[in-house]
């Protein structure tokens, strides 16, 4: 097997970190170290990393109902006026080009730097027939716009009951859980509640990961700090109907400021580094909790196939020889103490191959369902390459059932992997503590097309 090259991507992010983030330039040795075992094991290519299963870009989202609430606040948030589609999910990225260009939906669902890297499979697999019509979906803008650099926003679409479908409700939970922040504006709460629920439900199923900030518009008002206190906890209470019972508040009025928006969106940074160790340590879980029982269930059931064939061959060939003997009498040529062993033998000789091809037709339907509880599970990974790999002519004659790597010597690189994610988890919290909750020094920001 050829040696694993180190990704392009992976590369890219190194240079990327090395004067800015040091944390971040230890994990990407992490996540090369991580791909050389997933190469060993056939479950990646030689020029594919697992670190594209997260963005690099500290990610803002927004969330609102069908009022231009939270457009017109992205609007002056920005310092620009949008000209965006309302129907689709808008990635916003920074330019330093005074003219914004907007990008089709293809743009995202190619570019493994960007969110949306090959969503048309999951949009194909929600409903089939959409994933080629991505760009019905999905746009990306280019904005001039200081407050972006280095970051990205994805503007959700506003809830509009004519056009909601399986798969605005499937990207929408996917853009809540990639988001770092996710501004949620409270015209969602008061939109009909049967279009609403699925984006109500993707905010149950993340509240406790402290990335909501929830956004009242009184921008038309003047409130003293009192009132929006008051509007606050109104909010609050209301919330919780819905079940929601954290996150945090933020009154947009004519006299606010955003600061608490503005230091939100500064933070960002750590909130990334956060996002992606835990979609390392998730990536390294995965291998022995996922990939592995996956693939383990299904040599268990092609072994099953192929023996059960086996053994209907093999009573074949018994049932001839008893019509044989009833014929003309041979079993006692079984019983001759030189003929016995040879025909043993032949016999063996006999079924071997036809085991190994028995075996071979089995796996290539064992191999379509491992396509498919690929699709189902949205694994990166190759669940059929650790398959085939594992198809060795002694592990198709003997009963081994565990897949080619699920070694001791793996588990403990796996291991060895968790307790680095860990100690950069840890040396994190340390510089987020000195930081005193200040961004992290940079002093490179990404263009347009950058690799981040």
């Amino acid at each position: 097997m050829a040696d694993k090259t180190v990704s392009k991507h992976l590369v890219n992010l190194e240079k990327q970190f090395a004067a800015t983030d040091p944390v971040l330039q230890k994990a990407v040795k992490v996540f090369q170290e991580l791909d050389e075992l997933e190469f060993e094991m056939a479950l990646i290519d030689p020029e594919e990393t697992t670190a594209r299963r997260s963005s690099w870009w500290p990610l803002i989202s927004t969330l609102g109902g069908y009022s231009p609430a939270k457009s017109e606040f992205l609007n002056r948030f920005l310092g620009v006026t949008l000209h965006t589609t309302r129907h689709k999910f808008t990635v916003l990225q920074y330019t330093p080009q005074t003219t914004s260009a907007t990008l089709p939906g293809t743009a995202l669902d190619a570019d493994h730097r960007l969110p949306f890297y090959q969503i048309s499979r999951d949009i194909e697999q929600t409903s089939p027939g959409e994933g080629s019509k991505v760009n019905s979906y999905l746009e990306l803008v280019t904005v001039n716009s200081n407050k972006i650099k280095n970051k990205l926003i994805i503007d959700t679409p506003a809830l509009n009951p004519a056009a909601e479908n399986a798969v605005n409700a499937m990207l929408r939970q996917h853009v809540t859980a990639i988001s770092d922040l996710v501004l949620v504006f409270t015209d969602l709460f008061e939109t009909d509640p049967e279009f609403n629920r699925d984006a109500i439900a993707s905010i149950l199923k993340y509240q406790d990961t402290n990335k909501f900030l929830f956004v009242i518009d009184h921008s038309e008002l003047n409130l003293d700090p009192n009132k929006s206190q008051e509007i606050i906890a109104s909010w609050q209470r209301r919330l919780t109907e819905f079940g929601i019972f954290t996150g945090h508040y933020v009154v947009l009025t004519q006299n606010s400021d955003n600061a608490e928006i503005e230091q939100r969106v500064n933070n960002l940074n750590n909130d990334r580094s956060y996002r992606v160790l835990e979609s390392l340590e998730n990536s390294i879980r995965a291998v022995d909790d996922v990939v592995m029982e996956e693939v383990e269930s299904a040599i268990t059931l092609w072994k099953e196939r192929c023996n059960a064939t086996t053994l209907i061959i093999l009573s074949f060939i018994i049932m001839l020889i008893l019509f044989a003997e009833i014929a003309v009498g041979i079993l006692d040529l079984f019983f001759d103490p030189l003929i016995g062993p040879l025909i043993i033998v032949a016999l063996i000789a006999f079924l071997t191959p036809i085991h190994m091809i028995v075996s071979r037709v089995h796996a290539k339907f064992i191999i379509n369902q491992l396509h498919k509880r690929q699709k189902r599970l949205n694994l990166s990974e190759d669940l059929s390459g650790l398959f085939e790999k594992s198809l060795s002519f002694w592990r198709v004659l003997l009963p081994i059932t565990q897949p080619v790597g699920k070694t001791k010597k793996n588990r403990k690189k796996l291991n060895n992997l968790l307790e680095q994610t860990k100690d950069l988890v840890q040396a994190l919290n340390d510089q987020y503590s000195r930081s005193q909750f200040q961004e992290y020094p940079s002093t490179y920001e990404p263009q347009s097309g950058d690799e981040y």
